[in-house]
């Protein structure tokens, strides 16, 4: 969503009503920078010339790259079908409009990634008084942001848990999509429903998330691999057709809570987010 440079006078009237956007609870404590550049070395030297292809995820601000193994597009979302859908707590990618960094975090995924760069008022990050997608990583607030991954697989599969969800036994390697977008969570009942954002359902004989946002800018494509922070030391092999939407929509934090109390997915806490991947032979060019 863009935001646009308002008047002296009406700023000044806004300021003290807004914040940056961030959560009402943050990491006691991050690793050093070096456990990171450690974390990427060992993906380096685990990866240099044993053909893997790109990896995810990225700064989908500047798609250049020098990795070399080629891998043809996978078909629309609308021509494939929705096999999983599962968040991360912080967006994995880098852009747009999530570009504040959220910090190391604890060096396996959890307090890092990027956070929503814009503001958010004093009502949208008002507390709540129960817990949201609690786990032993800590819980949803008010102001985090999440990255959503609507995964797609060209295999005749239905929606289910995991990634394995993506592959069956007539075809173990289909073509894979993931449509992303990233959501900050604010305690807004007006907000968007995230139940609605990830409704189920058949469409031209494929199973679909039918209400996947295509108000949030132009998806940014490129050729990548699955995430998480167990690839934070090695490579994906798993090829994957990105899409990512630059601009954060406002989502309700309560109908997130709702979706992880029952879903298809057996989801119910945020995924931890691998290290932004910035070594080039492990890069995409541009599509």
């Amino acid at each position: 969503m863009s935001y646009k440079t308002r008047v002296l006078c009406a700023t000044a009237m806004l300021l003290p009503f807004l914040t940056t956007a961030t959560s009402a609870k943050s990491a006691d404590h991050s690793v050093s920078d070096q456990v990171i550049e450690k974390q990427r070395a060992a993906l380096a030297a685990n990866t240099k010339g044993k053909g893997y292809g790109p990896q995810s995820p990225r700064d989908i601000d500047t798609i250049q790259g020098n990795n070399k193994r080629v891998f043809a597009q996978a078909p629309v979302f609308s021509q494939m079908n929705l096999c999983n859908i599962h968040f991360h707590k912080n967006a994995e990618h880098k852009g747009g409009e999530f570009t504040k960094y959220a910090g190391n975090g604890d060096g396996h995924g959890y307090h890092s990634g990027y956070q929503y760069s814009g503001k958010l008022s004093k009502a949208e990050l008002a507390p709540l008084k129960h817990k949201v997608g609690a786990s032993k990583h800590g819980s949803l607030y008010p102001g985090d942001t999440i990255e959503v991954h609507y995964v797609h697989s060209t295999a005749q599969v239905s929606p289910g848990a995991t990634l394995g969800a993506c592959l069956s036994d007539a075809n173990k390697n289909p073509q894979l999509r993931v449509e992303t977008q990233v959501y900050v969570l604010v305690n807004d009942a007006k907000a968007s429903n995230f139940i609605t954002l990830t409704e189920l359902g058949m469409k031209n004989g494929l199973n679909q998330a039918l209400n996947i946002p295509s108000n949030t800018g132009t998806p940014v494509q490129y050729t990548g691999s699955t995430t998480g922070p167990g690839y934070n030391e090695k490579a994906s092999p798993l090829q994957v057709s990105w899409s990512v939407r630059p601009q954060v929509m406002k989502v309700n934090i309560n109908s997130v809570g709702k979706w992880l109390e029952s879903n298809a997915f057996d989801e119910d806490h945020a995924h931890g987010v691998r290290n932004l991947v910035t070594n080039p032979d492990l890069l995409s060019a541009a599509h």
